[in-house]
Parts: structure tokens; sequence; C-alpha cells
């Protein structure tokens, strides 16, 4: 295998990973192909996770990951079957669409988002939005849509990304961005966590609140299920989750609803916030402030807590509150760009073979909450880990594509996992790492959305 990027490098500032190399990665380096080291970042960001866990169990060599394993939980969605039933990709509504000066992607799969869509571009059907558009530049349609809390993003090209004043913020700063607590938390954290002596469930007893939806925040979130966390979940019961995406990323983990406008439902969180080890949020920049949920606040009330937020923009420059989706990020940051292809109709926009930026985005996430769980032994104290899938692209395009003599070439087909669940027999491919040379599996499948108490494993008195 050719050199993998080293994307954990960022987390060796901490203490507990200042001296642990990078874990082992082996098999085929490139499979997919195309402008940008794709493979590259899928490879690193769950090499760095790997890392992380060697340097918590202090196990040097345990955990490891490989192309194949790599290649298809990046494709996660792709190889799901729900009873037979591939999974709905996008929305008749969501995709490329051709304005009077070039394209827009648009989503539209929530269908509290396509309602403001339409309400936007005052359309009651995809014709009549098609139509509108081609009467509106893309900078013009993206700002309406945007304006009525509508997802869209004009197809920029690179140059123009980089002219915008989105790009430094979105640029700025590491992969992963680490802050620690400043004060000592030893005597505040009441859990009283370590890792488990099991090599496949190292984060057996560790209790994960879930603020995350769709993909990036998930994915971080069903890896430490599988590794033995007691992860919870929590949605608005008003706006529900996509049940392919519920079902592709709800492995290891328990769903419950909860309205955060009302003080009742908050006050249960609260207490949940009280007595966790490990608070993971993916709303858009500042969304959760108001319930005393942002990262500050949640530090600043337990400084021995280690929290996880993740963003589409960041948390910097004009569009840091803006929703967004990995499909967006492509097309604003000059992915679509580069991945366009002409046919007889002329020139159209692409996109990464998978959703990469959110599984990147994922399995880094994943990687900064291990790491820091591992600085808390050693120091005491807690920490954030704050990422955004506009990083993870500007990541994506500073990685080197100069691969020599390493050929492109498909990957086996991943072998599939079968067991049954609420929603009838599922198909699906396994985390992407491996202990001891062997694959880590998922032991639990999903479970009914909305189903789970508001309350801890060991406190609802659950297996």
């Amino acid at each position: 295998m050719g050199t993998i990027p080293d994307l954990g490098a960022g987390l060796r500032k901490l203490e507990a990973l200042v001296e642990v190399p990078p874990a082992a990665c082996d098999g085929p380096r490139r499979w997919w192909g195309g402008a940008l080291d794709v493979e590259g970042l899928a490879l690193g960001s769950v090499q760095a996770v790997a890392t992380a866990l060697n340097a918590l169990t202090g196990s040097p060599g345990r955990y490891s990951t490989s192309a194949a394993p790599a290649a298809a939980a990046f494709d996660s969605l792709g190889h799901l079957r729900i009873a037979g039933q591939k999974p709905v990709g996008f929305a008749p509504m969501s995709g490329f669409r051709p304005t009077k000066d070039g394209w827009i992607r648009l989503h539209a799969n929530y269908p509290h988002h396509a309602a403001r869509l339409l309400e936007a571009l005052s359309a009651t059907s995809p014709q009549d939005v098609d139509r509108t558009l081609l009467s509106m530049t893309s900078l013009e349609a993206e700002a309406a849509i945007v304006a009525n809390k509508g997802v869209a993003a004009a197809v920029r090209s690179r140059t123009e990304w980089l002219a915008s004043p989105m790009h430094h913020a979105a640029a700025s700063g590491g992969w992963i961005d680490i802050e620690s607590s400043a004060e000592h938390a030893a005597a505040l954290h009441r859990t009283a966590w370590f890792p488990a002596g099991n090599p496949r469930l190292p984060l057996d007893g560790l209790r994960v609140l879930d603020l995350t939806r769709v993909i990036a925040g998930p994915t971080a979130t069903r890896l430490l299920g599988a590794l033995g966390a007691d992860v919870l979940r929590i949605d608005p019961p008003q706006l529900p989750e996509l049940t392919d995406a519920f079902v592709d990323s709800g492995f290891d983990k328990r769903s419950a609803e909860a309205d955060l406008g009302r003080t009742a439902d908050l006050g249960v969180i609260n207490g949940l916030v009280a007595s966790a080890d490990v608070v993971v949020t993916g709303y858009h920049d500042g969304g959760l402030d108001r319930f005393g949920l942002g990262p500050g606040a949640l530090l600043a009330g337990r400084p021995g807590l280690v929290v996880a937020t993740l963003t589409a923009w960041g948390q910097g420059g004009p569009w840091k509150g803006r929703r967004g989706f990995d499909s967006l990020v492509q097309a604003a940051t000059g992915i679509a760009e580069r991945y366009s292809q002409h046919d007889d109709a002329g020139w159209k926009p692409g996109a990464l073979p998978v959703q990469a930026l959110d599984h990147a985005t994922g399995y880094g996430l994943a990687a900064a909450v291990i790491a820091l769980l591992g600085e808390r032994l050693h120091t005491g104290r807690g920490g954030v880990a704050r990422m955004s899938l506009a990083r993870t692209a500007e990541e994506l395009f500073a990685l080197p594509r100069d691969y020599g003599d390493v050929a492109t070439g498909p990957l086996p087909e991943p072998d599939v996992v079968v067991t049954d669940s609420p929603y009838g027999t599922l198909k699906y491919v396994a985390p992407p790492l491996l202990v001891g040379g062997t694959q880590l599996m998922y032991r639990e499948p999903p479970v009914r959305y909305g189903s789970s108490v508001l309350a801890w494993r060991r406190q609802a008195d659950l297996p």
C-alpha cells in the first residue's frame, strides 16, 4: 500500500497520543479513481480512529484498518438492504438543477426542507422548481432558498470558492480542532469511566449522548456503540429522521425522542448530560446554544466532559449558522466542478463516488472522542472537538495526488452480514476497524425509531 495521509496528526498535541505511531493499514491504495484522493481520506480517517484506540487502551498495534472494509463502510447505505429493498437515494427535488447562468444543488430529502424549497421559489411542483430556477442565477436561487431556511448551494468553481469570504474560515485550523478544558475535573467527573479489558468492547460502560442526525454524526456514534459504548440518540419529535438513514446508522445504539422546547424534556436531557461521559452534537452552529447545550456551556458546566460537535460549514465566516449537507458542500467548494462530465447534453457537475465528507468527518469525530478520553485519563480534564464538512473538503483538496505507479482497480465485493430487526431482515456491512486482525462487528440491530426510554442502560435496568 502507498502512503496513507496522517489525518490524525493533529491529535498528537494531546499528551495521550504524542508518541503513538499511526495504526497499520493494508490492502490496495486506489480503487475509486477520480480527480481527488478520496481513498486517502477514507483510509486516513479510519486509521485515526485505530490510532486513538491503540493509545487509549495502551495496546500498540491491536487496532488497524484495511482498504476493503474501509471502502465498504464509506458506502454503507449503498450496501444496505432493508427487508430486501435498496434504500431510497435522493428525493425527486434533490440534486443538480440548471439555472440561468450555471447550476445549483438542491437538498429536499426531508419533508420540511422540500416545503421550504417550494415556498422560496413560489412553486407547487418539481416542474415549477425547474422552470423557476431557469429564470434565476445560481447565486440568486441559493440566496432565496437559504433565506427561507431551505438548503441549497450554487455550484461554484474551485477558483470561485477560493475567492469567497467563506473559504478562509472553512480552511482555517486543523482538520480536527481540539480544545482541552482549562480546569482539572477529576473530582467533578462522577462516572469515573476507564477502558474495559475486552479488546472488542473497550468502550464498555461509556455513556454517550447522541444529538446528531443524517450521516456524519450518527456514523461516529455508531462506531462508538460498536466498541461497547452506551449510546442514546435523541431526536426532535417534530422532525423525524428518514428511515433509511436511521437504520443505516442505528446499529448498537438506542433511540428516543425529546422536544428541547419543552421544559420537562429539557430537564431530562440536562440530567442525562450530568451523568454522561461524552456528548456529540451535529446541528448547525449555534443551533443548540439557546438550550444550554452548546459546547462552551457543556464544558463549563462539566469540565470533565468530552464534547464533540460538527457542522456543515464551520464555526466562522458568513455561513457559520447555515444548514448544509455533504452534497451541498461538494457543490460549493469546487468538488462538483472537479468531478464534472460532458455528454450529449453538455457540461454537468458531478459528485464523489461516495458521500466521503460525511463519513470521513464521522470517523474523525470518533477518533477525537477516543483521543480526548485518553487525555482525560492522563490529565483529569475534558475537552471539545470541533469539525465541519467544509473543513473536510479542504483536507481532501490538500491531499497529494501523485500516486506514482499505484494502479486503480476494483475491490472485491464486501462480506455482507444478515440479521433480523424491527424493520425486517437487514443485510449490511461491518465497521471498518480490525481488532487483532479480525474485523469488528455490530452487536445489535437498530431499534425501532424513538422507542427507547430517556435513560442510560443501567438506569433503565437494560442488559
